[in-house]
């Protein structure tokens, strides 16, 4: 069999992260993002995916309270315990305007229907009116004795109302118009949570933690109706005629049938007991109700992690969108049957994962991802959408560990061990739980598959022991979980059991453990083998090689060490991590492995060469779970940073990637080429910044620079060139300017860029002053050196006049043109040849001198001109 080629790079999709702490959120008006509050921050959310569009952070360092959108969704306003009401353009996610005004924390918030009011309420018993342009107050309203929990305006904009509820038990209604509260609603005996309008706009819905909800009539402010719930209420919703809710429930009918006269209206509740109900106004009856909870009932005591917080009936006819106390987003879409309505969990999306602990692909097709998130429950999510496709409940306590596997006949398995001393076997596709295994005395913390007949799987705990548990029952499997067997058990280490691994040929188990040991056992007896000893802290994973006899571990000591079966000696040590490494598993057919480890980080290495080919640094916190997919290789890690995220082999698309960069390099190579045969340099200038190859773009301006009219050929090279590129072009000239062989080159094209640039386009270049810093000095430097060669040239001068060779300056203009005029009289008269002869002579060496003395100073004068230039382009 040819060998695998070796995986060089993978890429990570940060696939699921943590966007819901509790507290506020909103839903778009097309119900596209969910805008959460997640500790500190603000999170934007697909709500399809669960994907993080954004994150908003307002610097503040408390946590916000309230937040509410404008109708268009353009706006967001938020506010918190700081009491700052700040207002975000959503489209480049900046405050807009902000502005202080309750003397508590906000509570709640609620946007006009027409986007130019937000109404807010506070913990200091207010409810102000602000415009949303100006940022001022417009209404002020004081009236509660409590704390103001719940506001919203009238949806109809032609009808100027607010309503705000208190735990003072009162609702308020307050005339926008008039600014005065025109009416106090009495009847709940209990904090006002929730407020909704009918349909038709002429009924007032308040419910409250009083277990009743009150129907107020808002032409005369009287009680219509009590509705008694028997359940503390935390939101509710009107269902609105032309909905799939109101046709599944008949209310479409209704209200074709019913022309006048009052209307029932159907509205839903939600609350502690984690149900949706659907109630009749006129009827005063509940006419649905879920027969089960679909929230994950926690072991926890404290009631406040218990049931539903707030619901919403999503726009465009997407459902009902109900939130979990711990933090997960439940969306159900309404089915008509023949005995009546139907609510169906169409998505699941899990705000926040506590510490991940443990997860592995599930199915043939690796589509779906079992966790263990530190919580009573196992949670299968699927990856396409990264919705959270169901829960497994059944554990009391914490599960802390899980192994998958398809067995013979094609059902998907799912093995669990928990606090609770007990493991579970379940069924994907039945989202059920197949058996119990009971028989440990401390928490299960592995367990493992066979890898062959997928027949048993093996456990081991905290108590020390490890047991086989068969899975003979499965077929007889009649819809009540089974007692599974244990075939059998042993004693094996001398502290907590932290992993085990099960061998492609099922002859073997290997176990790690706390006491620094991992231990090689034959099934299906349990006879100890090999015992591998060489760790100095506790082993946290072992894996069998797919091809090889050996074994990998990884241990708290910060290595990784792979051992023979055949004699337990250390074939190979690893070292790397700087904490402990938490998990290690094989890739590419045995020949390179991966790790992961507390200090946040996931290695990729190569077992033939010793080496780390690759580390990526995605995670914050300790890296507690990694899984390898056995067809497709590819890798999901998660950690105590609650984040999951999943890597994909990019080894061939990055050679692929490489490839074509160096065919484009080479036609750019050739077209650079050609461009300085046919002497077109800027073009050359350009394609050299694109290949970045700095020595060339040199050679370019030094041949332009030898060129008549320098200036003007390198100002037309530069105007070619973009403002990123002359941000390069800065960084190669400071280069240039450190080597004196090289600085007058650097010089003229940084006198050339300045006049090219304003004042204030240099300024605005990102890194400009580290730029002059690295410039003034060496420029200053060279301008030294020109001003010693200047001096040398006037010891010259000194010289030349000493030996009367050279006249001082003023003289010889004079004496040059007595000379002349000599020189003429002399040609002009009749002379001997003797005579013209050394007259010629003297006019010559005359001439000589004169030339000499005019050379050297048209020298002089030019080193000056250069050394101005230099000096204004930097200054």
């Amino acid at each position: 069999m040819a060998s695998l080629p070796l995986k060089r790079n993978y890429r990570c999709v940060p696939s699921l992260q943590q966007f819901y702490t509790g507290g506020p959120f909103v839903v778009s008006s097309d119900g596209s993002f969910i805008v959460c509050v997640c500790g500190e921050s603000i999170k934007i959310v697909d709500s399809s995916s669960a994907s993080i569009r954004s994150t908003i952070d307002d610097g503040d360092s408390e946590a916000v309270t309230a937040l509410a959108l404008s109708p268009d969704g353009k706006l967001l306003f938020s506010a918190g315990h700081s009491r700052q009401i700040r207002v975000w353009d959503l489209s480049t996610l900046k405050t807009v305007r902000s502005w202080k005004g309750h003397d508590g924390p906000v509570m709640g918030m609620a946007c006009h229907p027409s986007g130019g009011l937000l109404a807010t309420a506070g913990a200091d018993r207010k409810v102000l009116v602000w415009d949303v342009d100006g940022g001022y107050c417009t209404h002020y309203f004081k009236g509660h004795e409590g704390v103001v929990s719940s506001i919203m305006f009238h949806p109809d904009p032609s009808k100027p109302l607010l309503f705000s509820g208190s735990d003072d038990t009162n609702v308020q209604v307050w005339d926008i118009l008039s600014k005065k509260c025109i009416s106090t609603l009495k009847g709940h005996h209990s904090t006002v949570t929730s407020l909704a309008v009918s349909e038709d706009g002429g009924t007032l819905l308040s419910a409250g933690r009083d277990k009743v909800v009150l129907l107020w009539d808002l032409h005369d402010y009287s009680c219509k109706k009590t509705i008694t719930t028997y359940e503390i209420l935390e939101a509710m919703c009107v269902i609105h005629s032309g909905t799939r809710f109101a046709s599944c429930l008949g209310l479409n009918n209704q209200h074709e049938g019913k022309k006048s006269g009052s209307l029932e209206m159907y509205f839903v509740t939600v609350g502690e007991r984690g149900v949706v109900r659907i109630w009749s106004s006129e009827r005063a009856v509940c006419v649905f109700e879920q027969n089960s909870s679909d929230v994950t009932l926690s072991s926890d005591e404290n009631e406040s992690r218990r049931g539903f917080t707030a619901t919403v009936m999503l726009p465009l006819d997407q459902g009902l969108l109900c939130v979990t106390a711990d933090q997960q987003f439940l969306v159900y879409s309404p089915v008509e049957k023949s005995m009546g309505m139907e609510l169906i969990l169409s998505k699941r999306l899990i705000g926040g994962n506590e510490e991940i602990i443990d997860m592995k692909f599930l199915g043939d097709e690796e589509q779906l991802l079992a966790v263990a998130t530190n919580i009573e429950q196992v949670r299968v999510y699927d990856l396409a959408s990264m919705s959270c496709s169901y829960v497994l409940a059944g554990h009391t306590e914490i599960v802390i560990c899980l192994d998958t596997c398809v067995s013979s006949s094609g059902r998907t398995l799912i093995a669990t061990g928990s606090r609770d001393k007990s493991v579970r076997l379940w069924e994907s596709e039945g989202r059920c739980c197949l058996g119990v295994g009971i028989g440990h005395m401390g928490a299960v913390g592995a367990v493992a598959f066979s890898k062959k007949k997928k027949d048993f799987f093996v456990s081991g705990s905290s108590d020390r022991t490890i047991k086989v548990w068969s899975l003979d029952g499965l077929s007889d499997y009649v819809g009540q979980p089974f007692n599974l067997k244990a075939k059998a058990a042993v004693a094996a280490h001398d502290k907590d059991i932290n992993s085990l691994a099960v061998a492609p040929n099922d002859s073997l188990v290997c176990s790690g453990s706390q006491d620094h040991t991992a231990c090689v056992w034959k099934l299906p007896d349990l006879v100890s083998v090999v015992v591998f000893k060489g760790h100095k802290r506790g082993i946290w994973s072992v894996e069998f090689s797919p091809v090889d006899q050996c074994v990998i571990t990884a241990s708290g000591d910060k290595t990784i060490k792979i051992w023979a079966i055949s004699d337990g000696s250390c074939l190979k040590t690893f070292e790397g991590h700087t904490s402990s490494v938490l998990r290690a598993s094989f890739l590419t057919r045995g020949t390179q492995f991966v790790s992961c480890g507390g200090d946040g980080l996931v290695k990729l290495w190569t077992i033939k060469t010793n080496e780390c080919i690759a580390t990526y640094d995605q995670h914050e916190e300790k890296v507690w779970a990694l899984t390898v997919g056995k067809k497709t290789e590819m890798l999901a890690t998660g950690g105590s940073d609650a984040v999951i995220n999943l890597w994909y082999d990019s080894t061939a698309s990055d050679k692929e990637e490489a490839f074509l960069r160096e065919e484009e390099g080479v036609l750019k190579g050739q077209e650079l080429e050609n461009a300085v045969l046919d002497a077109d340099y800027s073009k050359a200038i350009q394609i050299a910044f694109e290949l970045r190859r700095p020595h060339k773009l040199f050679e370019l301006f030094a041949e332009l620079c030898r060129q008549r009219e320098a200036e003007k050929h390198v100002r037309k090279a530069l105007h070619a060139l973009g403002h990123e590129d002359l941000r390069q072009l800065l960084d190669y000239v400071k280069e240039w300017n450190t080597k004196p062989k090289l600085c007058h080159v650097a010089q003229f094209v940084l006198f050339t860029i300045f006049n090219i640039l304003s004042p204030t386009e240099i300024i605005e270049m990102k890194g400009i002053g580290e730029l002059l810093e690295g410039l003034i000095p060496y420029s200053q430097r060279h301008f030294s050196r020109i001003d010693r060669l200047v001096r040398s040239t006037f010891l010259l001068d000194y010289t030349l006049t000493g030996m009367s060779v050279i006249e001082p300056e003023t003289d010889d203009v004079k004496n040059s043109k007595d000379n002349n005029h000599l020189d003429e009289n002399l040609l002009a008269a009749d002379v001997g040849e003797e005579e013209k002869q050394n007259d010629s002579q003297m006019l010559n060496s005359k001439s000589a001198i004169r030339k000499r003395k005019s050379d050297k100073h048209r020298d002089a004068s030019r080193t000056k001109k250069v050394k101005g230039v230099a000096y204004t382009a930097v200054f």
